[in-house]
């Protein structure tokens, strides 16, 4: 009998993880036909690069890098179809649909780094422009531009087909809507096809395929070979300005932002909230991009202590569930409590206030937020906790100083106007000149007899 590991875990390497996941994903027949055309575009890589290093062409090389690109395109298709497979786990609780948006940002920026390597060698070329071959020119241009559109047209990409429509326009493609506006007012049977805008890739493939088209004519016709270098520029130039608005909208989507397009729908949905019954707050909304087309948010609801939990967690997941597909509401009840002065039965004779004396002691912090110069309540610094009210009576707690003789008979008071003489009288005067005080004094050098009571009996 071997030994028994109760906590042992799983020593898998990376690279067994990965063959694991793959494995999954190459189960399902769907993701066959995007193996086959991977399998295809590494052959059609190979001979493009060869055919670039004979024609000695930037121009072609960089029209290579679309095609590496759909390489990129068609890994993310892949990962698509391994994200719907996947279920959420404790680690990723709200799924894996990130990796796919992670999988287009990385596409788009090595698309417009490769769009600068190329602007970088093209600047070099101006200084020293070398002889293009163009036995090969062309025939690169067509397989790239064939295989390119068949790829683009054959397989649906749901991740970048989001992406490219939900991210803003090129600045490729507002200068051929603008042409095509023209195109359609004289054929209206093309609307169909350029408006409202075209697809930014299969717009790129061509634009590029007609940039190598000219290069070819003018380098046959003039052995003008700096045009090489100019249809590279235009070629990065287009692919890095197609790239940029997905690499944008997509880097959003990591970062957590709300999309511009639902803020206000969101502003109306908050306020139907706030009017439900029995919900006195909604506070620290937060709603972000999950996913391409998955919207997540959290919102916390303040209701009344006498309102159904339940019954507005219902109401108030039925409004928002409309548009945040993943929603996740924290209630609690509000803990506001009136203040209360004492939690025991008054007595009969705590009315007496020659017996019970109440005196309100002020807080220790109040001296605090006094302004030396004006003595008035300075304003906080910060603002106060949730739910923590400044009323009187709750933060203070009231000080009461009971007197061990009863006095039965009330205060001894007259009512109405009465004359200075009679409040002389009745024991009120200035201590030390024998007259006689109602109240015990806090001072030390005061004689501890004032007089007598209401009874004739000197006191205490």
């Amino acid at each position: 009998k071997g030994t028994i590991h109760l906590f042992r875990k799983s020593q898998r390497s990376l690279f067994g993880k990965l063959t694991h996941e793959f494995r999954l994903v190459a189960a399902d027949r769907r993701s066959w036909k995007i193996l086959l055309f991977g399998a295809i575009n590494l052959i059609c890589i190979g001979f493009l690069l060869m055919w670039c290093s004979s024609t000695n062409s930037i121009a072609l090389t960089a029209y290579t890098y679309l095609t590496i690109f759909d390489l990129f395109s068609l890994v993310t298709c892949l990962i698509s179809y391994w994200v719907m497979m996947k279920k959420p786990s404790p680690v990723y609780s709200f799924g894996f649909e990130r990796f796919e948006v992670l999988a287009v940002f990385a596409s788009t920026v090595l698309a417009q780094l490769g769009a600068l390597f190329i602007l970088k060698e093209s600047a070099e070329r101006f200084l020293e422009q070398p002889e293009i071959h163009t036995g090969r020119l062309l025939v690169g241009t067509f397989v790239a531009l064939f295989f390119n559109l068949f790829t683009m047209l054959s397989i649906r990409n749901k991740p970048f087909a989001y992406v490219s429509e939900a991210a803003s326009t090129s600045w490729l493609q507002e200068h051929v809507a603008d042409l095509s506006r023209s195109i359609c007012g004289i054929i209206p049977g093309l609307s169909s096809i350029f408006l409202p805008r075209m697809n930014p890739f299969v717009l790129i493939d061509i634009a590029g395929a007609l940039a190598l088209c000219i290069t070819y004519m003018l380098i046959e016709i003039n052995n003008y070979f700096a045009v090489d270098t100019a249809s590279a520029i235009a070629i990065a130039l287009m692919t890095f300005g197609t790239m940029y608005p997905m690499s944008v909208y997509s880097g959003k989507v990591l970062l957590q932002t709300t999309p511009p397009h639902v803020i206000g729908q969101l502003d109306k949905l908050l306020r139907e909230v706030s009017t439900l019954d029995g919900v006195l707050e909604v506070r620290n909304e937060h709603f972000w991009t999950l996913g391409f087309g998955t919207l997540a948010g959290s919102v916390h609801v303040r209701i009344r202590r006498d309102a159904n939990e339940q019954m507005v967690l219902a109401h108030v997941t039925n409004r928002l569930y409309t548009l945040v597909s993943t929603l996740t509401v924290q209630i609690f009840k509000d803990d506001w409590i009136r203040p209360t002065l004492s939690s025991v039965p008054i007595a009969n004779n705590i009315l007496n206030l020659s017996d019970h004396h109440v005196i309100p002691m002020p807080s220790l912090k109040a001296s605090d937020n006094l302004n030396p110069v004006t003595s008035t309540p300075a304003k906080p610094s910060s603002p106060p906790p949730e739910f923590s009210f400044n009323t009187p009576g709750k933060n203070v707690n009231p000080v009461i100083l009971l007197n061990t003789q009863t006095r039965p008979y009330g205060l001894g008071f007259n009512h109405g106007s009465a004359p200075y003489s009679s409040v002389l009288n009745q024991g009120f005067g200035i201590p030390g000149m024998g007259a006689t005080p109602g109240f015990r004094t806090g001072f030390t050098n005061v004689p501890s007899r004032y007089g007598t009571n209401a009874r004739g009996q000197p006191r205490p």
